[in-house]
């Protein structure tokens, strides 16, 4: 399986990793770290260095509570950093986070070649056109509520198995992405690891994730640092959690996933290399 984009394709034959690239002063984990363009630089550098084969820009904090900022504070913060790691890092594809179209097309016209939208084309009706016009790759991630609400439990109610949910409510954004004109091989789901759901839920969903992979689409999986990590190894510190992070990635690619974005590229990267090995030379 491969996964199309704006610049190419990337092939799924191995797990793939993307680095996490923060250019906002108020990430739940790593904010007010990148403050100028040298700063972008020489991280991207890292992470590619220690493994990363994508690199994710993101300019607005979806932290619980995070107050949301304009489109141009947003290209203000992220278009410098697309620029400076398109000179970086040249051949590296860039995923732009953010929920805004107008952002996405800048971006996109900066060398940009994912759209990675945490609300699937909810928040904002010119998305799915922009991405289809530029025939970008889409990660369509499971959320509920807005940028300042959907990493709260706010919206954290399951009637049951809420990997159901996940799948009822990611398949209905894939609708609206293709009636747009979103390939399919553009398409990439991400469960929302954190996301309007509590500690259980997360490891619920990772636990079933294999139904989601049954959807027919690489599945991407962001549980790096997360919240039910810190809550089952006791780990306060949202930078203390790279092992337990590497741990779900383990999981998680045994049940199915290719895509992992993660803040700690060097630790993920061993650790799923080491893992696909192992299950490559298993019996058939």
């Amino acid at each position: 399986m491969n996964w199309h984009h704006a610049t190419g394709q990337l092939t799924l034959d191995r797990p793939r990793v993307i680095g996490i690239v923060n250019v906002t002063p108020d990430s739940f984990s790593d904010g007010d770290r990148l403050r100028t363009v040298d700063d972008v630089r020489r991280h991207a550098g890292r992470l590619v260095d220690d493994g990363a084969d994508v690199l994710d820009v993101g300019g607005e904090s979806t932290r619980p509570g995070a107050e949301g900022i304009d489109a141009d504070e947003e290209r203000r913060r992220v278009l410098p950093a697309i620029e400076a790691i398109v000179a970086e890092c040249p051949g590296i594809p860039i995923s732009v986070d953010t929920v805004k179209a107008r952002v996405a097309a800048d971006a996109l016209d900066a060398g940009a070649a994912i759209v990675n939208d945490v609300s699937a084309l909810r928040l904002d009706d010119e998305m799915p056109t922009v991405c289809a016009k530029a025939g970008a790759g889409v990660v369509l991630m499971h959320s509920r509520g807005d940028v300042a609400t959907m990493a709260s439990l706010t919206h954290a109610s399951y009637v049951g198995d809420p990997i159901a949910a996940v799948i009822r409510e990611l398949e209905d954004r894939v609708t609206v992405a293709e009636r747009a004109g979103i390939r399919r091989d553009r398409i990439v789901l991400d469960p929302g690891i954190g996301f309007a759901k509590r500690a259980e839920h997360s490891i619920a969903v990772l636990a079933a994730l294999d139904r989601l992979v049954a959807c027919g689409f690489p599945v991407l999986v962001g549980a790096s640092r997360k919240r039910f990590i810190g809550a089952l190894t006791r780990r306060e510190l949202p930078a203390d959690r790279a092992a337990g992070t590497a741990g779900a990635n383990v999981v998680a690619l045994v049940r199915g996933a290719r895509l992992f974005r993660v803040h700690d590229v060097r630790v993920t990267r061993d650790a799923l290399d080491v893992a696909w090995a192992i299950l490559r030379s298993a019996p058939a």
